[in-house]
């Protein structure tokens, strides 16, 4: 019997690995339908309907581009907040577009891409407003909506800092507290309140609440192909400056380069959170 050179065999068997790998690494690009997620559609500037239908925002033009980048088409449904882990859990959705805030008891339910977004809390003033520090809160009225994390900060601090706070039954009713004199700053989600500020020359940002916390895009826990291709993604998005532009956009001002619109993570996930992956990674981007 004749015998095949070895480095014959060992060609073919480099080969075959070679394909296997990037088979395995690519398993999430190579589907052909359209990407399927969901957004709350009422949460400006992130995701708000707009005239003649469908939505508009940040989060609608991240996943617009994502899907460009991953060479699929995209299904973006306005629904429910309360319906979005549900439905991606019951598979109806892929991911969730949704601004959806990494926490520890989240990172265990489901497998997040790295942040695209700092999540932190920022205060709306009127024109000409000073609030460099959170002591120079005393004496002040802060207007904030009912039953959001605003309110748990200012039921926890109003002693500490001496002010006291109104709550309303939405964040656009306490914005026009503060319009109306009635409050002298508003409490919300930073890039919520650069939108308001952005919208009406009457009102500016002030002091901003560092979290730590950050928005990423979830995914199943059994679709770690689908979080690599989307977080591969992402880190194309940032090192190009595509996020800084649309956090420009959409909120008005550009991220830091700490900020994890900018800064690219060094593995897969959020650091620090429950489903990171931190092996290095190189970004694919064509």
């Amino acid at each position: 019997m004749q015998r095949r050179p070895l480095i014959t065999v060992s060609l073919r068997a480099l080969a075959l690995a070679t394909a296997t790998a990037l088979f395995c690494a690519g398993a999430a690009l190579a589907q052909t339908g359209p990407l399927r997620t969901a957004v709350d559609a009422t949460f400006a500037p992130h995701a708000m309907a707009k005239l003649g239908g469908g939505s508009q925002g940040f989060n609608i033009d991240l996943g617009e581009e994502l899907a460009k980048r991953l060479g699929r088409k995209i299904e973006i449904e306005a629904t429910e907040f309360s319906g979005l882990v549900p439905g991606l859990n019951s598979k109806r959705y892929d991911f969730l577009l949704a601004p959806v805030t990494v926490t520890p008891e989240r990172a265990k339910a489901m497998l997040f891409t790295e942040g695209y977004l700092d999540t932190d809390y920022s205060f709306l003033g009127r024109k000409g407003s000073t609030l460099t520090k959170l002591e120079d809160l005393k004496g002040k009225t802060i207007a904030v909506n009912k039953g959001s994390n605003y309110e748990g900060w200012a039921r926890d601090n109003a002693a500490k800092y001496d002010f006291k706070f109104d709550v309303y039954g939405s964040n656009a009713d306490a914005v026009q507290a503060v319009l109306a004199t009635r409050a002298d700053y508003n409490l919300a989600g930073t890039t919520v309140v650069a939108w308001a500020a952005k919208q009406n020359p009457a009102l500016q940002t002030g002091y901003t609440i560092k979290t730590g916390l950050v928005w990423a895009l979830p995914f199943r826990l059994d679709d770690a192909a689908g979080r690599a291709a989307a977080s591969n993604a992402l880190k194309c998005m940032k090192q190009d400056g595509t996020i800084a532009k649309l956090a420009l956009k959409w909120f008005g001002y550009t991220p830091g380069s700490e900020d994890a619109a900018v800064k690219i993570a060094p593995g897969t996930g959020v650091p620090g959170m429950g489903g990171y992956d931190p092996t290095p990674v190189t970004p694919k981007c064509v």
